[in-house]
C-alpha cells in the first residue's frame, strides 16, 4: 500500500511513544511549577517544534512510509503547513476563551497542555476513521470537498460571534453531572470541598479548548486529504502542527490586532483546497470524462497556500501600522 516499506503497528506506537516522552518531559521537567510564559521561551518552542517537523519530514517520515520518497516528504510538509495555518484561527479562540474565564497567565500552559493531548486522541480517531472510509469509499473525497468549500466561504463572511460557553452542549451535560466551583483552585481542574468533588473553573475552560478544537478538526482533517490520503502522514503532520500549537498560542495572542485578514486568508485557503479536491480524478470505477478534472501538484498547493497566509499576514500588519501612524500623527 506504501510503496517499499510498509507501516506496521510497530512504527504508530513508536511514533506515539516519542510524542507521549517529549509530553511528559515538557509537564514534568520544563513545566513542573507554573509561570507565565514569556514571549522569548515561546518564540523559542515554537522555532524547535518547527525544526523538528522539518527534520522528520525531510529524513524520517519518507524512509518509514517509501523507502526514501522526495513525494513523501513533500505531502508531509504539505500537510504540515495547512494544520499550522489553520490552526491559527484556533489560537485566537482560544484566547478569547482565556480573556472571558479571565485565566491567570500561569495556569494557561497546563490547559493547553491537556487539551492537546485530548486534541491528539480525538484527531487520531478521525483520521483512522477517515482513512478507512475514503480506502473503501474514494468518491467520499467529493464530499470533503464539497464540506471544504462550503466551510470557507462562510467563515469569509459569518461574524465573529465571541465565547458563548452557555451554548456549549458539552458544557451545560457538564454542569448538569457534575458540580461545578465558580472560582480557580491553583492548576488544578477538581477539587475536594466539604466532601464533595467539583469542577473547577480550570476544568471548564479545559472543556471548552477541547470542544472548540474538534470543531476545528472538522476543517482541518479533511483539508490534508486533499494533500495524500496515506494515514500515517496524515496523522503525523497533525501531531506535529498541534503540538506546536501550544508555543504558538504565547508568540501569537499577545498580538491578535496584527492579524485582522488573518481569517480571511484561512477561509481562501479552505475554498481553495475544497476546489483542489473537487477537481482531482477519485475512484476506482470507469474511466471518468477528463475534461473537468484538474490534478493540482502538491508543489502548487503548497506555493498556494503559503502565498495565500503569508498576504494575509503582511497585509494584517500593514493595516495595523498605518493605523498607528495615524492615531501618532492625530495625538501631535
Amino acid at each position: 500500500m506504501f510503496g517499499l516499506i510498509e507501516i506496521t503497528p510497530w512504527h504508530w506506537a513508536g511514533f506515539v511513544v516519542c510524542v507521549l516522552f517529549f509530553l511528559a518531559l515538557d509537564l514534568g521537567v520544563f513545566h513542573r511549577e507554573s509561570h507565565v510564559v514569556k514571549f522569548k521561551e515561546a518564540m523559542g518552542w515554537s522555532v524547535l517544534w518547527v525544526i523538528l517537523s522539518f527534520v522528520f519530514g525531510l529524513f524520517i517520515a519518507p524512509a518509514f512510509v517509501n523507502g526514501w520518497a522526495r513525494q513523501d516528504s513533500l505531502d508531509f510538509i504539505t500537510g504540515y503547513i495547512i494544520e499550522l495555518s489553520l490552526s491559527m484561527d484556533n489560537v485566537f479562540v482560544i484566547a478569547l476563551i482565556f480573556t472571558f474565564f479571565r485565566v491567570p497567565a500561569q495556569y494557561q500552559h497546563r490547559v493547553l497542555f491537556w487539551g492537546i493531548l485530548g486534541a491528539l486522541v480525538m484527531r487520531g480517531a478521525m483520521i483512522l476513521a477517515g482513512a478507512a472510509l475514503i480506502e473503501r469509499f474514494q468518491w467520499t473525497l467529493y464530499l470533503f470537498g464539497a464540506f471544504l468549500v462550503f466551510t470557507g466561504v462562510k467563515m469569509l463572511f459569518a461574524d465573529d460571534e465571541g465565547v458563548e460557553p452557555e451554548k456549549n452542549p458539552v458544557i451545560r451535560l457538564a454542569r448538569k453531572i457534575f458540580p461545578v466551583s465558580d472560582q480557580f483552585h491553583g492548576q488544578k481542574f477538581l477539587v475536594r470541598v466539604n466532601g464533595r468533588t467539583l469542577l473547577t473553573t480550570l476544568a471548564l475552560v479545559l472543556i471548552m479548548v477541547e470542544t472548540t478544537d474538534l470543531i476545528f478538526a472538522l476543517d482541518s482533517i479533511p483539508a490534508i486529504f486533499a494533500v495524500t490520503t496515506k494515514p500515517f502522514i496524515v496523522f503525523t503532520s497533525n501531531v506535529f502542527a498541534i503540538l506546536g500549537l501550544r508555543s504558538l498560542y504565547f508568540v501569537l495572542a499577545g498580538a491578535i490586532e496584527y492579524f485582522r485578514y488573518l481569517k480571511i486568508g484561512l477561509s481562501v485557503v479552505l475554498i481553495f483546497i475544497g476546489v483542489k479536491m473537487l477537481l482531482a480524478p477519485h475512484g476506482h470505477g470507469p474511466e471518468p470524462h477528463k475534461w473537468f478534472q484538474v490534478e493540482i501538484p502538491t508543489a502548487t498547493s503548497l506555493l498556494v497556500v503559503g502565498g495565500i497566509i503569508a498576504t494575509s499576514i503582511l497585509l494584517s500588519i500593514t493595516a495595523t501600522r498605518r493605523e498607528q501612524k495615524a492615531a501618532q500623527r492625530s495625538d501631535k
